[in-house]
């Protein structure tokens, strides 16, 4: 099966899993497989009792349910993905952005994002690219000790950080409420990203959504941006 097959088959599969757990699956499921990343991007996915619940800004709540859920889930996207593409996912990184209806599953199929992965290909804004998302982990928290991104397609970009948490996180952390920090750092960070206005000109693109996602213990996070391109 060629890679626009897997794509196909492994959206119409993850489609279908959404739709069967959350009572109503996503208008539109694309999917990116660029080795060693496979990013599901989902637009027009909320339920009707989490609308209900958005109506009256309980925000929150929905959050908080998406992440158990997904977290219940999670064994069967990654099954999903290596029954269909063969890679082994070891790490399913997620974010939503409930304005907009939208998600975004990122998998990697590698155990250690620090020993494996290179600085990725060039490509047009990336110096500047990495200097904002210094900056917004500069306001955040602290600037991370490496950084490096990846274009793996026209729409679809991914920006890796490695060792950007800070004493008090860490110990946040080990007392059990990942989950809580987790959902407080997701607005703070996308929040300082949208303050730069200048992504269109940088990539010659709009940028249509912003996701990031954390794996505490080994201290990295993926921040996944969603692109229009101008030509």
């Amino acid at each position: 099966m060629d890679i626009k097959a897997q794509q196909t088959k492994l959206a119409n599969n993850l489609g279908k899993l959404l739709r069967d757990n959350f009572g109503k699956g996503p208008e539109a499921v694309h999917v990116t497989i660029y080795e060693p990343y496979v990013v599901i991007y989902v637009s027009g996915f909320v339920s009707p009792m989490e609308q209900v619940l958005l109506n009256q800004n309980e925000e929150l709540q929905v959050m908080t349910t998406r992440e158990l859920l997904v977290k219940t889930l999670e064994p069967q996207i990654t099954g999903q993905i290596k029954g269909i593409t063969d890679l082994d996912i070891q790490h399913l990184y997620y974010d939503w952005n409930l304005d907009h209806h939208s998600g975004i599953f990122v998998g990697v199929c590698l155990d250690d994002l620090k020993a494996d992965l290179t600085e990725g290909d060039p490509y047009p804004g990336k110096q500047a690219i990495h200097d904002r998302i210094i900056k917004m982990s500069e306001i955040a928290q602290k600037g991370p000790e490496k950084i490096s991104s990846y274009k793996l397609s026209d729409r679809t970009l991914v920006v890796v950080r490695e060792g950007i948490l800070v004493a008090i996180e860490k110990q946040l952390i080990s007392l059990g409420f990942d989950d809580t920090l987790r959902i407080s750092k997701r607005p703070l960070e996308k929040g300082i990203l949208r303050q730069n206005d200048d992504y269109d000109e940088i990539l010659n693109a709009d940028i249509l959504d912003i996701f990031v996602d954390w794996d505490f213990e080994k201290d990295n996070s993926i921040i996944t941006l969603i692109l229009k391109p101008k030509n």
